[in-house]
């Protein structure tokens, strides 16, 4: 079972008597709906509907353990420091170092062998499934600290072949929007709770059908160029190129131009490489093949 440690992932532990509700008014994630042992993606959004942070997040005995990339950490906590006002939640960095992932077949055992969980809960569990990956038929768990040595290339590979991204690598914060990196689909964005903040852009993006960015599976015969690279169809922009594992990557494209593309048998380059598109099997999602399609 590999179990592969993220040194640039970081924690954040939020508690206290208002903490689900503070959170349910806050970010994208329904924390209302997340299972005992589940880790869901969310992002706190700025008023336009942007992803400001992204995070993964998990119940951790009576609060909720927030994981984001290392560099966001002290921003994310200054932000929800601001909203909190007088509310009765405590929000604190974990003392844990970094993130573990596991996943296989004993990941999938891990799930049982959960036992009841004290005051810092999933610190020391087994870890918490990644509803992302789920969604991809893979049991991986998540838990903070380092319990694997595994190369952090095996997490990248994984997830580049499912379609799941990252930001800084696949994304620019402040850039994307919750349905451009699929959040829609992988229990990241909820439609049904109240109101939280942008939620009003992403429910009119969602009800008129609005969202053509997309992520998408890279494949080509050679080594893909470098992240950034811009994907091109007829010599018009298509996309970019977001994280690399040799000749494969993911992107996150125009779905209506690429589609267009492919049923009129146009080259994508990525650069000068030629390069197929795939949108994740567990989106559901198919490329539309005209502009009146993609308006449908």
């Amino acid at each position: 079972m590999p179990a592969v440690f993220l040194k640039d992932r970081s924690l954040l532990f939020v508690s206290g008597a208002e903490a689900q509700s503070f959170l349910q008014n806050l970010i994208t994630t329904d924390i209302a709906a997340l299972e005992a042992d589940e880790a869901r993606p969310g992002a706190l959004l700025t008023p336009q509907g942007k992803i400001l942070f992204d995070f993964m997040i998990w119940r951790d005995g009576e609060g909720y353990m927030i994981e984001t990339d290392a560099g966001q950490r002290d921003g994310l906590l200054k932000r929800l420091t601001m909203y909190k006002l007088r509310a009765a939640v405590t929000l604190a960095p974990s003392t844990e170092e970094g993130v573990t992932v596991s996943w296989g077949v004993d990941a999938e055992g891990a799930r049982g062998s959960q036992g009841a969980r004290g005051s810092q809960g999933a610190r020391g569990s087994q870890g918490a499934r990644d509803s992302r990956f789920a969604k991809a038929g893979v049991t991986l768990t998540r838990r903070g600290g380092r319990h694997g040595d595994g190369a952090e290339a095996l997490y990248d590979a994984l997830r580049i072949s499912h379609g799941i991204v990252t930001s800084g690598s696949d994304f620019a914060l402040q850039d994307a929007f919750p349905h451009d990196v699929l959040m829609d689909f992988n229990g990241g964005l909820s439609f049904r709770k109240g109101c939280y903040v942008g939620q009003e852009v992403v429910s009119r993006m969602q009800h008129r059908g609005t969202a053509r960015r997309r992520v998408v599976t890279v494949s080509a015969a050679t080594d893909l160029p470098g992240t950034g690279t811009e994907i091109t169809a007829a010599g018009k922009p298509v996309g970019t190129l977001g994280s690399v594992d040799g000749g494969n990557g993911l992107a996150i494209v125009r779905i209506d131009r690429a589609g267009a593309a492919m049923a009129a048998g146009t080259p994508l380059l990525a650069g000068d490489t030629p390069v197929s598109l795939v949108l994740p099997a567990w989106s559901g999602l198919v490329f539309p093949a005209s502009a009146d399609e993609a308006s449908a």
